[in-house]
């Protein structure tokens, strides 16, 4: 009798199958980026013989496909964090500004379905408050996808919009604030004890964005860890069992994250601030009046293109942070 063997193991498989698929779009991209650069040495050669300066636009076209390409390349090879390859589960939470920064939270939400999908990831909703007048209170959704996490971490932080409120029957500017929370979804069971008598465990009824069996039955779990004061919940899967064994699974995700955050703090000397909802605390502001402007105020990123940030257009601040992050520049402003 064979002993069984990773493909006997459907997620282990899966996970293998992935891996594969990612080598081999690396492998592909690779390539165009070969035959690229011979076209454009040819193209360079041609014009220089014939003496042509109309295959100039033609070089620099191909160019520009040439550097996004290569750009795309190099920021993946940034990604090496432990988890950075796993899925990405992240939460949004309106702060101060009520009605508005409800309505800003469904905004964040719409901009980041969109860059999945652009991408090509998966998005499933794990918990959704509606806010209650417009907008989303709270939404909690998982990115599937190959290094979704990796990208995805560059977001976690305060994010602050400036406009003319639609809610504001005197038209007034106003300023608005959501949070958004990062986390990898990790599959295996990691090394973190907790203790039941830690955990208050409520059960409610779905709402908004879940399931067939939204507002028939209380299967939604929300788990406090009362120690950490940290908060998780599910209502997406189709029992009360399953809610509650994904919220756990959060829960020691986040748990294990913060472990480690505690570790590095200590190892550096630095001790770590909970940021309120609110001013002072942004990673990204969105100015929509009286100009146009998304600035990331660690890395310096900006774009007058609002509209295009907002479908969805955001690689540009997630390569920023990431090669900001490689630089080693977040240690040395803590360091400052």
């Amino acid at each position: 009798m064979e002993a069984p063997g990773f493909w006997d193991n459907p997620e282990k498989s899966q996970e293998i199958m992935k891996t594969l698929k990612s080598l081999k779009d690396d492998i592909e991209v690779y390539q165009r980026l070969r035959e690229q650069y011979d076209e454009i040495e040819l193209l360079i050669d041609m014009g220089y013989e014939e003496n042509d300066p109309a295959v100039i636009p033609e070089i620099e076209e191909t160019l520009e496909k040439f550097r996004n390409a290569f750009e795309d390349i190099r920021i993946k090879t940034l990604l090496s964090g432990e988890y950075d390859g796993d899925n990405a589960i992240v939460t949004l939470h309106a702060g101060a500004g009520g009605t508005e920064s409800c309505d800003w939270a469904s905004m964040l939400y719409r901009m980041y379905t969109r860059w999945a999908d652009k991408r090509g990831y998966q998005v499933e909703v794990l918990d959704y408050l509606d806010g209650e007048e417009a907008g989303i209170k709270s939404v909690t959704f998982q990115v599937n996808g190959i290094n979704a996490y990796g990208y995805m971490k560059s977001e976690k932080g305060v994010h602050r919009l400036v406009r003319i409120s639609p809610f504001n029957a005197a038209g007034k500017r106003q300023t608005s604030f959501v949070s958004c929370d990062v986390m990898p979804d990790i599959e295996e069971d990691v090394d973190i004890e907790i203790n039941p008598d830690d955990l208050r465990i409520d059960t409610y009824r779905s709402s908004g964005a879940g399931g067939q069996h939204i507002n028939k039955t209380s299967s939604a779990v929300r788990i406090t860890h009362l120690p950490t004061g940290i908060v998780v919940q599910c209502q997406n899967e189709r029992s009360q069992h399953q809610n509650k064994d994904k919220a756990m699974q959060m829960l020691k995700a986040k748990l294990y994250l913060l472990k480690q955050q505690e570790n590095a703090e200590k190892a550096s000397g630095i001790r770590g601030e909970v940021k309120e909802i609110g001013w002072g605390n942004q990673i990204r502001s969105y100015v929509m009046q009286p100009y146009k402007m998304v600035k990331d105020l660690r890395t310096g990123s900006e774009t007058g293109n609002v509209d295009s940030v907002m479908d969805g257009n955001i690689d540009q601040f997630i390569n920023a942070y990431l090669k900001w992050v490689s630089l080693g520049e977040s240690a040395a402003e803590q360091e400052d």
